[in-house]
């Protein structure tokens, strides 16, 4: 079975959440990307947001908050995405930079915008009353 490695960032603000979607895609996803090599979890989360969102994380800000897997969203079955998720604090203003075509911030009702496994990490977030 394949496993696509990834990590993103939870940003939630008035129970919305940040998502972004890239040029050429329907669906919205929650932002991050995956590990270069060498890449610590905190140095390509960092390296990805300010590729794609024009910020930058504080490294000392981030908190782990959990792993989550499931079907990868455009990929064959058997495909899945593994994200391991973190909050954090950041600086700059958010604009979308690189291939992201549109930012926006979701409320729990408009998941099915996402991917499979960002439902999920909507459910969880809601299940805590953070979203």
């Amino acid at each position: 079975m394949k496993v696509i490695d990834k990590l993103a960032w939870l940003e939630i603000k008035d129970n919305r959440i940040l998502v972004a979607r890239s040029k050429g895609k329907e669906a919205f996803y929650i932002p991050g990307g995956k590990r270069e090599l060498g890449e610590s979890d905190a140095q390509a989360l960092i390296r990805e947001i300010d590729e794609e969102l024009s910020v930058k994380l504080h490294e000392d800000s981030l908190a782990y908050y959990g792993t989550f897997s499931a079907q990868a969203h455009g990929h064959a079955d058997g495909v899945l995405v593994q994200m391991t998720c973190y909050m954090g604090q950041y600086d700059g203003e958010l604009k979308a930079a690189a291939e992201i075509e549109e930012v926006s911030w979701l409320e729990f009702e408009e998941m099915d915008k996402t991917s499979h496994v960002d439902k999920i990490i909507f459910k969880d977030l809601r299940s805590k009353n953070l979203l």
